[in-house]
């Protein structure tokens, strides 16, 4: 491994500080905190995989595309589900393919057995031929072998690895801590490059450790009122200044209700373009009412807001500076 001052000395591209690196994302239109950044420079540097934990929709995914597009590498997708194995994630033989070259090699294969004393004598001459169809011409590459073998590295995102099995984790130790995958018919393929390697989770269950010692840990909680604002202001820039810190507000104390599920950022930012949509210049109680679906997606959650919603309304606008009470029903 590089030491610490070999590292500092070739900096990856686009990484020449934790500044810099939050100045660029934010041009692109992603607003990160410290700790984001902080953590995207060491891994780069350290070229150490980044397991981003969080609740949906607090811009794991989007992290991975933004450094794509940052770093200029393509961006390989892995994305998890329940039953997901090697064949779909790793690789696979082009079986099909093979049986067609059986048929139309028949003739030939008449050729490799005659004289063949024996069944044992005949499997020995075809086993001196079976590398033939287990070779590249028949290896069908999935993700995690794609991501290995891209020319010039790429971003490697493993999306929502949490609803994998665990038999799919062991999968992945060799390929995070080595960066390699073995074939048994082929041998160890390693990467030419390291790719940069994002896996995100929504805590839906709790990863294994050795996977855990392997990446560097990144917590993406759902923002405060002050970074959720700039977020909302670079995503949706022509809503009302007044406005925006209202819906802001109220969404943030949405957060702090026993709800099924709380609004993510994508769904504040949804809510803040139909607000525009709709011509809005100030929240109130009936437009709340007849907007909340696009940030609540259970109904038992909609009755329990509804009940709250002359309070939350009341404080989101005081919280701005207006009259509380105006707009009320």
């Amino acid at each position: 491994m590089s030491s610490a001052a070999e590292m500092n000395e070739a900096p990856g591209k686009g990484f020449e500080s934790v500044a810099q690196l939050r100045a660029d994302f934010e041009a692109m239109g992603y607003i990160t905190s410290h700790e984001v950044a902080t953590t995207l420079y060491i891994a780069e540097h350290l070229g150490r995989p980044i397991l981003a934990e969080g609740p949906a929709g607090v811009g794991k995914t989007e992290l991975a595309k933004k450094l794509a597009l940052h770093t200029n590498r393509p961006l390989i997708r892995l994305q998890c589900y329940e039953g997901l194995d090697e064949s779909r994630a790793i690789y696979e033989w082009k079986y099909g393919k093979q049986l067609l070259y059986i048929q139309l090699l028949q003739e030939k294969l008449g050729e490799i057995l005659q004289g063949a004393s024996s069944l044992a004598n005949s499997v020995e001459r075809l086993h001196q031929h079976d590398d033939v169809f287990f070779s590249e011409n028949f290896l069908e590459p999935r993700a995690l072998l794609q991501a290995l073998r891209e020319p010039g590295g790429c971003v490697l995102l493993i999306d929502e690895v949490d609803k994998s099995d665990q038999e799919f984790e062991a999968l992945l130790l060799e390929i995070l801590s080595d960066f390699q995958i073995t074939v048994p018919e082929l041998g160890t393929i390693v990467a030419d490059q390291r790719p940069f390697v994002i896996l995100t989770s929504n805590n839906s269950r709790e990863m294994s450790d050795a996977l855990k010692r392997r990446c560097l840990h990144l917590y993406i909680p759902y923002p405060d009122r002050e970074l959720e604002n700039r977020i909302v202001s670079v995503q949706v820039p022509d809503i009302d200044h007044t406005l925006r810190r209202q819906l802001v507000d109220f969404i943030q104390q949405v957060r702090e209700l026993p709800l099924k599920k709380h609004p993510s950022v994508s769904e504040t930012i949804d809510w803040a373009r139909v607000l525009l949509l709709l011509h809005a210049d100030s929240l109130d109680n009936a437009l709340v009412r007849s907007t909340m679906n696009v940030f609540l997606k259970f109904e038992q959650d909609v009755r329990f807001l509804d009940r709250q919603l002359s309070k939350l309304v009341s404080k989101a606008r005081q919280e701005a500076g207006e009259d509380p009470h105006a707009g009320a029903d």
